[in-house]
């Protein structure tokens, strides 16, 4: 009978063991959702103040602008640029760095500007009748002054 109470008893402790090891895997099961639970909280409220500062700064920035426009009418008055305003490609740009003065002839400008520099006759094909003239001279200048210093031209 000795063999059967201490049988008996050997099952109890090994049933408590199982019951308390099944209590403590639910017990850390549970507690894992809730860390997870709070966890997630956490990013979400982190979220919201990063959002919460992103709609401060936009406030700020509206309230800003407001002030900004309302000094620019009464003290600036400046205007968004128009269609008109912009330039439609290089050659306009290039128009808008001609000479002020009116009969001021447009300087003439070449790749080398060393004394061996010469105009070709590409450069003289390429320009218009009013810089024909310039370039024309430019170029009998340099071609007497290489003749006179014993230079043979073609």
């Amino acid at each position: 009978m000795n063999l059967t109470r201490d049988r008996i008893h050997t099952i109890g402790w090994g049933t408590a063991l199982a019951i308390s090891l099944a209590f403590t895997a639910g017990v850390s099961a549970r507690v894992s959702a809730e860390k997870s639970k709070a966890a997630l909280a956490a990013r979400q409220i982190a979220a919201l103040h990063q959002d919460i500062g992103y709609l401060q700064t936009e406030f700020e920035t509206r309230a800003n602008q407001q002030a900004l426009k309302q000094l620019n009418d009464t003290e600036f008055g400046y205007e968004a640029p128009t269609a008109g305003q912009y330039l439609d490609g290089e050659r306009q740009l290039a128009v808008l760095s001609k000479p002020a003065d009116p009969g001021a002839p447009p300087p003439v400008r070449f790749a080398n500007a060393g004394d061996d520099a010469m105009p070709t006759p590409a450069h003289l094909a390429m320009a218009d009748g009013a810089h024909a003239g310039v370039i024309k001279t430019a170029l009998q200048q340099r071609l007497a002054r290489l003749g006179s210093a014993g230079i043979a031209s073609e």
